[in-house]
């Protein structure tokens, strides 16, 4: 198979002409057909015709998607954290924040 239906679950609803199959007299709106290339053949677009389609399909199933792999506590990052005085000539004294990622304490199993 090169394509997937489009898991959207109003597409066979959204009036385009592209959805529009059958003779006359007993015309339908289908789903449409997402074709799989190297773009998308590893990834949730392979699945969705449009991001309209995805956000339906997200919003609608988002609790039993969760459900999955439920998040019980907060991920943190260990960073380093330094700040650094500037005299911007349009500005004025500006302090910039420079935020690093301190892989000596990195905590990233897998």
């Amino acid at each position: 198979m090169t394509f997937n239906w489009c898991h959207g679950p109003s597409c066979h609803k959204s009036h385009t002409q592209d959805r529009i199959r059958g003779v006359k007299g007993s015309k339908v709106l289908r789903t449409r057909k997402v074709t799989l290339n190297q773009w998308n053949r590893n990834s949730f677009y392979s699945k969705f015709c449009s991001n309209s389609c995805y956000n339906e399909f997200a919003n609608k199933y988002v609790d039993q998607i969760v459900a999955i792999a439920p998040r019980t506590e907060a991920l943190e990052t260990p960073v380093n954290v330094s700040k650094e005085t500037v005299d911007n000539p349009y500005w004025g004294r500006q302090t910039n924040t420079k935020i690093e990622v301190d892989n000596s304490r990195s905590t990233d199993v897998g």
